[in-house]
């Protein structure tokens, strides 16, 4: 499977504090959303799967050293992913520490069925402020618009904004940048003031509520490919109605 042939799922959350059941919750909750999922392998240091068959307290026992290590469904063939790593509070908005949790899902007709509510589970599984579900050959798009950098292009491509670093975003509920299907809790959705029923009408109609009052919205109705003019046109109108997301504004007072 190609790398550039996947779905990319970050979300960021909260850092871990020991054993707080985060890390079961979100396993457990991708399993739930997408039929058939089991992740109930690790992986060796020769790439190879090493079945888990007490994979609940193995994790647990992971987050009692602030850890969420790799797992997989154990499919060589069909390769899906799920991991933790911390992110320090010097990297990271308003200096507080993160957990960024990581999925992989090949880029197919399940998995984007089940994106949605992976999306959903993980994040709210994880109590994520925010997070997105994007094809992998969009995120190096993403990362050429963060800067400024000693390297890479010198402005942003494709007439897309330029982002600030995380480090220089104002808080942990502000959204860094914008995906094709994005998760926003209810604080990073206050943050960026949405929705406004005047101005989201057409993002609405490709938005859901979630159980615990915060939204999942997508941009296009396929998976984001930055090289059909219609989806560029989506994801620029999106930063447009929302100039706070990475850190290009000051939030209004809401």
């Amino acid at each position: 499977m190609s790398a550039r042939n996947r779905l990319v799922l970050i979300v960021y959350a909260p850092a871990l504090a020991g054993n707080d059941g985060r890390t079961v919750a979100v396993v457990h909750g991708m399993e739930r959303a997408f039929p058939g999922l089991r992740l109930e392998w690790e992986v060796s240091k020769e790439g190879r799967p090493i079945a888990l068959p007490r994979r609940d307290a193995w994790l647990a026992e992971a987050a009692t050293r602030g850890d969420f290590p790799l797992l997989c469904n154990g499919d060589e063939s069909y390769p899906v992913t799920i991991d933790g790593l911390e992110r320090p509070a010097s990297d990271a908005p308003g200096g507080q520490p993160q957990l960024q949790v990581h999925a992989h899902l090949p880029l197919g007709a399940a998995a984007i069925a089940a994106a949605s509510s992976v999306l959903e589970r993980i994040a709210e599984g994880a109590r994520a402020l925010w997070g997105h579900v994007t094809p992998s050959s969009v995120m190096q798009d993403i990362a050429d618009q963060t800067g400024p950098k000693l390297y890479g292009p010198e402005k942003p491509p494709r007439g897309l904004p330029p982002l600030k670093f995380p480090e220089e975003v104002s808080s942990p509920e502000m959204p860094e940048y914008l995906g094709w299907l994005n998760y926003w809790s209810a604080a990073s959705a206050r943050a960026i003031g949405f929705p406004d029923p005047a101005r989201d009408a057409d993002l609405l109609s490709r938005a859901r509520r979630t159980s615990t009052g915060g939204w999942i919205v997508q941009l296009t109705d396929a998976p984001l490919d930055l090289d059909n003019p219609a989806h560029l046109d989506a994801l620029k109108r999106a930063y447009e109605r929302f100039p706070e997301i990475g850190g290009r504004s000051t939030p209004e007072a809401r």
